[in-house]
């Protein structure tokens, strides 16, 4: 199904149905890698727990706008962008960060494993994320442009020091200009990483991929407080992990900085934003406008 026929059909399901798609390229990656039993069982169990695919979603949408569909690439990079994820949550649950014992409807890896287990199992994701981006790419030029946005994204200029940042104000007072620092790196630059690998996965022009870029990031920034928002006002069972633990550890969050109302303005302001740059795709870009909307609206 194009992105253009995809506008018809409820979004929600369009959303399953890429995750389904992801799941399966996740299994052959997976399969193709020898890795030790009980390695691999940590792994499979962390990588097939029922989270949404988001990330990875939007490289194939973003493919699939600039390039009329998706491709094998564009594939591997999803598969890609999810690895990092999962390693990412992961390693959060830890008890030396957020230390949660529930994640997407389940015990968290160093639960359900043990400690050491957990480390290394995003550790093994995380480098094999890599790998599969190395050699299964097809082209050298092609690879080592998504191995650039993926490390980018997720490194100590991106997603590692907005974790960091993130940790360092637990029980301080937080200001809009911290906080923003911290949603940006910590979240939205991995949104922004999808929709740049997904651009350059479809062979997006310049301008094309500036957009995408910009749009992902806008975005990313969106769902991350539509998270905050959620953490105070939905139950765990919605949510599939421990609800009100961003108060309980007095972290820098939206609710907490601007107050719950400022922070729903601000995360319709950025939907619509967001949906904005996506004008000059015209129709084509029209999943990408669903989302934006659908992830002010989730509850969970």
């Amino acid at each position: 199904m194009s992105a253009i026929e995809a506008v018809d059909s409820d979004f929600n399901t369009l959303l399953r149905r890429k995750a389904q798609a992801i799941n399966y390229i996740l299994q052959q990656l997976l399969a193709s890698h020898q890795i030790k039993d009980d390695l691999k069982e940590a792994m499979r169990y962390t990588l097939f727990s029922p989270g949404k695919r988001i990330r990875s979603a939007i490289v194939l949408w973003c493919c699939e706008v600039v390039g009329g569909k998706i491709n094998r690439n564009a594939e591997v990079a999803a598969a890609a962008i999810e690895m990092v994820h999962t390693y990412s949550l992961i390693h959060d649950d830890l008890p030396a960060m957020d230390n949660d014992d529930l994640r997407r409807g389940q015990p968290t890896c160093h639960k359900a494993f043990d400690e050491a287990t957990a480390i290394l199992t995003g550790d093994a994701l995380l480098t094999l994320a890599f790998e599969i981006l190395a050699k299964e790419i097809d082209g050298a030029e092609l690879a080592a442009k998504l191995v650039g946005e993926l490390a980018e994204a997720a490194g100590p200029s991106g997603m590692v020091a907005g974790q960091l940042a993130d940790l360092k104000t637990e029980g301080k007072t937080g200001s809009e200009e911290i906080l923003k620092f911290i949603h940006t790196n910590k979240t939205a630059k991995m949104f922004r990483c999808a929709a740049a690998m997904g651009a350059i996965c479809g062979g997006a022009g310049q301008k094309e991929y500036e957009l995408l870029c910009e749009y992902g990031l806008k975005t990313g920034l969106g769902f991350q407080i539509a998270d905050d928002i959620l953490d105070v006002s939905a139950s765990s069972e919605q949510l599939g992990k421990t609800a009100g633990k961003d108060d309980k550890a007095a972290k820098c969050t939206y609710p907490a900085v601007v107050g719950l109302k400022k922070a729903k303005e601000l995360e319709r302001k950025l939907a619509e934003e967001a949906k904005a740059i996506l004008k000059p795709f015209g129709k084509r870009a029209d999943i990408l406008r669903q989302l934006a909307t659908a992830l002010t609206e989730r509850t969970s």
